[in-house]
């Protein structure tokens, strides 16, 4: 008998749905906070710069510079997006019964 084995596509299954530990959830806001802050400050300096050039400029920068903290706060505060938890690994299709290991001549 010349039978080839057939070839099943294998799923992946997710091993933990654990989430981000604190300490690096903490490091990841407070890095865009810091981002944030210093887009802040260049908004300020653009505005004092562009004061007496452009003033409509200046007044787009001030907007940033107030707004920002507030955005900043928000989005610091806001965590990690939790993630999807994956497929239920005891809720799948079974695959079927194997044949017995009897033979029929």
């Amino acid at each position: 008998m010349n039978s080839k084995p057939i070839r099943r596509e294998q799923q992946v299954f997710s091993i933990t749905s654990a989430k981000v530990s604190q300490s690096e959830e903490i490091g990841k806001r407070q890095k865009r906070y810091a981002i944030s802050m210093g887009i802040r400050t260049a908004c300020f300096v653009l505005a004092v710069v562009f004061w007496s050039h452009v003033l409509w400029l200046a007044w787009v920068f001030i907007a940033g510079a107030v707004l920002l903290p507030y955005t900043s706060v928000v989005l610091a505060n806001a965590g990690v997006r939790k993630k999807s938890p994956g497929p239920d690994p005891f809720d799948q299709e079974p695959f079927g019964e194997l044949p017995s290991g009897e033979k029929n001549d």
